[in-house]
């Protein structure tokens, strides 16, 4: 009855994870084309989780939570750190910067130059025999 209880409260877990990576890390958004595609972003999205966790857990170390908290919200257990509140905590720690409408125009022309120069490359090696 044991064993039982433990894997089914492991599965919760797991599908929380794949949850949180489909709903926060837009893994349910990406429609590969091929293989190698499908595989970098899993492991773009496994790289994105392991960093939350990583920030959740020294967040919890760095922050004790107030014991008073429990009385005062009448509850058993206070909130974790959510994937939107590190998301939020890296907007304030590295903001973009404000690039001005010369800078703006200079990069969109970099990349439509990057992208037309890709695609005569594609072309070019599907044309060829």
């Amino acid at each position: 009855m044991w064993t039982m209880a433990q894997r089914k409260s492991q599965r919760y877990f797991i599908e929380r994870s794949n949850q949180d990576a489909k709903s926060e890390f837009g893994w349910d958004e990406f429609q590969a084309i091929k293989y190698r595609a499908w595989v970098h972003h899993l492991a773009l999205t496994i790289m994105a989780n392991w960093f939350i966790t990583e920030t959740r857990l020294a967040w919890a170390q760095k922050y004790e939570r107030d014991p008073d908290l429990l009385e005062k919200y009448e509850t058993d257990v206070l909130p974790a750190l959510s994937v939107a509140n590190v998301r939020e905590l890296l907007r304030a720690t590295m903001p973009l910067p404000q690039l001005s409408p010369q800078q703006a125009t200079e990069l969109i022309v970099k990349h439509l130059d990057n992208r037309t120069r890709s695609r005569k490359s594609r072309l070019s090696k599907a044309l060829s025999p």
